[in-house]
Protein backbone atom coordinates (compact mmCIF):
# COMPACT_ATOMS: atom_id res chain seq x y z
CA UNK A 1 0.00 0.00 0.00
CA UNK A 2 1.38 3.00 -0.99
CA UNK A 3 0.55 6.84 0.90
CA UNK A 4 0.75 9.67 -1.59
CA UNK A 5 2.37 12.90 -0.84
CA UNK A 6 -1.14 14.64 -0.73
CA UNK A 7 -2.40 11.93 1.52
CA UNK A 8 0.75 12.91 4.00
CA UNK A 9 0.24 16.25 3.83
CA UNK A 10 -3.26 15.91 4.73
CA UNK A 11 -3.05 13.98 7.65
CA UNK A 12 -0.31 16.20 8.87
CA UNK A 13 -2.77 18.74 8.80
CA UNK A 14 -5.50 17.27 10.41
CA UNK A 15 -3.12 16.08 13.33
CA UNK A 16 -1.87 19.97 13.56
CA UNK A 17 -5.15 21.01 14.12
CA UNK A 18 -6.13 18.16 16.44
CA UNK A 19 -2.94 19.64 18.46
CA UNK A 20 -3.90 23.35 18.20
CA UNK A 21 -7.51 22.12 19.67
CA UNK A 22 -6.02 20.43 22.70
CA UNK A 23 -3.74 22.68 23.60
CA UNK A 24 -6.25 25.98 23.44
CA UNK A 25 -8.27 23.64 25.50
CA UNK A 26 -5.74 23.37 27.83
CA UNK A 27 -4.81 26.63 28.05
CA UNK A 28 -1.52 25.91 26.20
CA UNK A 29 1.40 28.61 24.95
CA UNK A 30 -0.39 30.84 23.47
CA UNK A 31 1.20 33.78 22.66
CA UNK A 32 -0.81 37.45 21.70
CA UNK A 33 -3.51 35.76 21.90
CA UNK A 34 -4.26 33.95 18.48
CA UNK A 35 -0.29 32.57 17.51
CA UNK A 36 1.27 29.73 18.91
CA UNK A 37 5.11 28.98 19.03
CA UNK A 38 6.82 25.82 19.41
CA UNK A 39 6.89 22.82 16.70
CA UNK A 40 3.20 22.19 16.47
CA UNK A 41 3.17 25.71 15.14
CA UNK A 42 5.81 25.46 12.59
CA UNK A 43 4.64 21.20 11.55
CA UNK A 44 1.33 23.40 10.86
CA UNK A 45 3.00 26.28 8.54
CA UNK A 46 4.54 24.10 6.99
CA UNK A 47 1.91 21.60 5.73
CA UNK A 48 -0.38 24.66 5.39
CA UNK A 49 2.22 26.25 2.94
CA UNK A 50 2.80 23.03 1.15
CA UNK A 51 -0.88 22.67 0.65
CA UNK A 52 -1.20 26.77 -1.13
CA UNK A 53 1.80 26.17 -3.12
CA UNK A 54 0.33 22.45 -4.49
CA UNK A 55 -3.17 24.26 -5.70
CA UNK A 56 -1.03 27.20 -6.86
CA UNK A 57 0.51 25.14 -9.01
CA UNK A 58 -2.74 23.18 -9.86
CA UNK A 59 -4.38 26.66 -10.60
CA UNK A 60 -1.75 27.52 -12.86
CA UNK A 61 -1.91 24.24 -14.74
CA UNK A 62 -5.74 24.60 -15.19
CA UNK A 63 -5.07 27.95 -16.62
CA UNK A 64 -2.54 26.70 -19.00
CA UNK A 65 -4.57 24.13 -20.44
CA UNK A 66 -7.68 26.74 -21.07
CA UNK A 67 -5.08 28.41 -23.08
CA UNK A 68 -4.94 31.57 -20.58
CA UNK A 69 -1.78 31.15 -18.26
CA UNK A 70 2.05 31.50 -19.06
CA UNK A 71 4.08 27.99 -19.29
CA UNK A 72 6.48 29.92 -16.84
CA UNK A 73 4.07 30.47 -14.71
CA UNK A 74 3.30 27.15 -14.11
CA UNK A 75 6.87 25.74 -14.51
CA UNK A 76 8.01 27.65 -11.24
CA UNK A 77 4.64 27.25 -9.34
CA UNK A 78 5.18 23.95 -9.97
CA UNK A 79 9.29 24.16 -8.43
CA UNK A 80 7.81 25.91 -5.79
CA UNK A 81 5.35 23.01 -4.99
CA UNK A 82 7.89 20.52 -5.89
CA UNK A 83 10.47 22.19 -3.46
CA UNK A 84 8.20 22.53 -0.51
CA UNK A 85 7.00 19.14 -0.60
CA UNK A 86 10.68 17.56 -0.89
CA UNK A 87 11.26 20.09 2.23
CA UNK A 88 7.92 18.28 3.93
CA UNK A 89 9.16 14.69 3.35
CA UNK A 90 12.38 15.46 4.81
CA UNK A 91 11.47 16.91 8.29
CA UNK A 92 8.36 13.97 8.28
CA UNK A 93 11.53 11.54 8.38
CA UNK A 94 13.37 13.30 10.49
CA UNK A 95 10.09 13.66 13.05
CA UNK A 96 9.97 9.68 12.35
CA UNK A 97 13.67 8.73 12.94
CA UNK A 98 13.56 10.63 16.15
CA UNK A 99 10.90 9.20 17.08
CA UNK A 100 12.41 5.94 16.90
CA UNK A 101 15.67 6.28 18.14
CA UNK A 102 13.51 7.74 21.43
CA UNK A 103 11.77 4.23 21.40
CA UNK A 104 15.08 2.13 21.42
CA UNK A 105 16.37 4.04 24.42
CA UNK A 106 16.46 1.97 27.24
CA UNK A 107 14.84 2.95 30.56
Amino acid sequence: MSIGALDASKAYGRVASIGNTLSKAAGGDEIGGDKQSGFGAMVENLVGGTADKLRTAEAASAKQVAGKGDLIDVVTAIGAAETALDTMVAVRDRVVGAYTDIMRMQI
